[in-house]
């Protein structure tokens, strides 16, 4: 059975790092965090992939992990993204998060590499032991080349240290399986937003999510319904806010939040080659799709 309350219960952003070609911009930061806690969010993850973890440095992944625990201050769980395909390194970022305060550890499986699902259990056992905190599990194969199958899950949940799953493999057939296999040891979180409720219905503790970026208040109702017992309410606004969800994956992420969040003024439209901003016809659309969710751009 599980042995830790959840790491968090709802919506944790995925939150962008605002940058420049000057470097991180940690006023801009200090604003989004405070205004993603006023919105009510759940928790807040750190130098996700969608914070750029991938293009900061490695002075800057460890100074933007400080800084918004610092910031964030237990007003809500911290998750840091500390994974990376080299190990040694995963490892030295996880023990910089915990010595710093998150409350928790995000690791991606290694990408580029592309192990066998034996050297996951040895990568994940790895970095667990290192930890002090809780390690969640990132499953994106679409973005790193490899997934975790549900039966390494049952090897995972093993250890003490692995507490959850974010799970964006887009199979549910999978998922499904994930849950008859270690839905009584881990807890799972929805990796994609357009999976939210489905996951939810499968006994999922919620939604590690891009599109709470742009609606923080809105994307919370949808598990907030759910878990009061609306299935209803929760589906259509899963529903309603699908045209959103397409714009915000129609290049690859974090392209369109970058420019979706610089629309709404908490942000440059900055990326790092090899990103580059949004084509101006899917900027276009997403712009129409945000305004007529009443988002003011």
């Amino acid at each position: 059975m599980k042995q830790q309350n959840p790491i968090f219960r709802g919506i944790a952003t995925a939150l962008i790092t605002p940058t420049t070609p000057a470097g991180v911009d940690y006023n801009r930061l200090d604003q989004l965090i405070d205004w993603q806690i006023a919105q009510g969010i759940n928790a807040l993850v750190i130098c996700g992939t969608t914070g750029e973890s991938s293009t900061l440095t490695d002075a800057e992944h460890r100074q933007v992990m400080a800084h918004a625990i610092r910031k964030i201050d237990g007003r809500v769980p911290v998750i840091c993204g500390t994974g990376s395909n080299e190990t040694d390194y995963a490892v030295e970022l996880t023990k910089s998060a915990c010595a710093d305060g998150a409350d928790a550890v995000l690791v991606v499986t290694p990408y580029y590499n592309k192990t066998t699902q034996n050297g996951l259990v040895a990568m994940y056992n790895t970095i667990a032991d290192a930890s002090t905190k809780p390690v969640i599990l990132y499953n994106v194969p679409s973005r790193t080349g490899i997934g975790i199958a549900p039966e390494t899950y049952v090897k995972l949940a093993e250890h003490p240290n692995i507490a959850a799953i974010k799970e964006a493999n887009s199979d549910i057939s999978k998922i499904v399986e994930t849950f008859s296999l270690v839905g009584d040891k881990l807890d799972i979180y929805s990796g994609n937003d357009d999976q939210i409720v489905p996951i939810l219905s499968m006994g999922g503790m919620g939604c590690i999510s891009v599109l709470s970026n742009v609606i923080p208040a809105q994307t919370v109702a949808i598990t907030d319904k759910f878990f009061a017992g609306d299935i209803a309410g929760a589906a259509k606004l899963q529903c309603d806010f699908m045209p959103l969800v397409r714009s915000l994956f129609c290049e690859s992420n974090p392209i369109p939040v970058k420019a979706a969040m610089a629309a709404m003024g908490f942000c440059e439209n900055f990326l790092r080659l090899p990103l580059v901003p949004m084509e101006e016809a899917h900027y276009q659309v997403m712009i129409q799709r945000m305004r007529a969710l009443g988002i003011n751009v």
